[in-house]
């Protein structure tokens, strides 16, 4: 590939394109090392958790926002933020009109 022929645009969509390239080989390898690790474990009767004394599980964050008028819908306050949240926000209502009361 002749890098000098490329456009700007297509040069940053090629380094746009190599950076997933790596991240995904990362992924592949660290999860291939796990799984590996996790064999091993396994053939001296134990759990990699119980080797570690670490339990691998997310933390789950309590909702502490609701949409007024649908309770199912909820948001941690982490992360994106849920399209409700956007368009009452854009419509000029703050966030903590939606907050859940804490008991």
């Amino acid at each position: 590939m002749d890098l000098q022929s490329l456009s700007l645009d297509e040069l940053k969509a090629l380094r746009k394109d190599v950076a997933k390239a790596i991240d995904s080989f990362e992924d592949r390898q660290r999860k291939a090392a796990l799984a590996e690790v996790e064999a091993v474990a396994a053939r001296h009767g134990y759990s990699l958790d119980a080797l570690t004394g670490k339990k691998r599980s997310k933390a789950v964050h309590p909702p502490r926002y609701q949409h007024p008028e649908d309770s199912a819908q909820t948001w941690s306050g982490r992360g994106r933020q849920p399209q409700w949240i956007k368009d009452a926000l854009a419509s000029g209502r703050s966030l903590e009109e939606f907050a859940i009361e804490k008991k």
